[in-house]
């Protein structure tokens, strides 16, 4: 192992037990309008009460979280110290992401790396009555989606190797994956054929330079898109540069 290899893999980011159950509590509360009792929460963590209400205390007294009627939602903090001005991402985007539903009348979607998920920052969905729908600002698998395949190929090489590891149990399933994503860097462009959820098609492409990492996808039921996935490849492809142009 070289030892500029040496150094990046011991700088990779390692899970912190207390730091998960913090942003699971922030995520579970930011996911409910209504509001998450601290007994929900204990389940969700599968946490004792007593340990989960130290933390929750603690967000509610820093202004994260506050406490109505025995259910806490998001606290004033998020919006006033954590929001950005805006999301010159999204600002970027949207008008491409428009261009390709108009196009190709399925959903277009805007995900980014967060951690060991994608998340999807921004959607345009589809016109039709059976379309896809994808759920934003929930932290979702990055294998087998098309989006996640696309950012985890244009991860370091450390960093999707660490990946691959600790979510590909089979050696030969790993070395297949793993070619599958250089040939994903190499075009830009991944597909996903019902890998993830039965009958919907996708293809992503890679938004170069984006920080954070992003990726434009086009995702549809199969018996639509399945014969466009390679027109769908080159028009995201298309859209995702002129994105990056945007964002210089």
């Amino acid at each position: 192992m070289s030892e500029s290899a040496g150094r990046s893999r011991a700088g990779a980011a390692k899970e912190h037990r207390t730091v998960s159950r913090v942003t699971t509590i922030l995520e579970a509360v930011a996911a409910d309008p209504h509001g998450v009792r601290l007994n929900v929460l204990a389940g969700v963590l599968d946490a004792p009460k007593t340990s989960v209400h130290g933390l929750v205390k603690g967000l509610v007294a820093n202004g994260y979280l506050h406490e109505h009627d025995g259910a806490y939602l998001l606290g004033p903090a998020v919006g006033a110290l954590l929001a950005p001005p805006g999301n010159p991402l999204i600002d970027a985007a949207r008008p491409h992401m428009r261009d390709l539903r108009e196009r190709f009348d399925e959903t277009v979607m805007l995900g980014a790396l967060v951690g060991d998920s994608v998340v999807y920052l921004d959607t345009i969905e589809s016109t039709q009555l059976i379309r896809y729908s994808a759920p934003l600002r929930k932290r979702r698998p990055i294998y087998p989606t098309s989006t996640g395949k696309c950012l985890l190929a244009h991860l370091p090489a450390p960093h999707r190797d660490e990946y691959l590891r600790a979510h590909v149990a089979d050696p030969a399933e790993r070395d297949r994956v793993a070619r599958e994503l250089d040939e994903v860097r190499t075009e830009r462009v991944a597909r996903n054929r019902g890998e993830t959820v039965p009958d919907v098609s996708a293809v992503a492409g890679i938004v170069p330079s984006a920080q954070p990492l992003a990726s434009v996808a086009i995702a549809g039921p199969t018996t639509r898109v399945a014969d466009r996935l390679d027109e769908m490849a080159a028009a995201v492809r298309e859209a995702t540069t002129a994105i990056s142009y945007r964002l210089r």
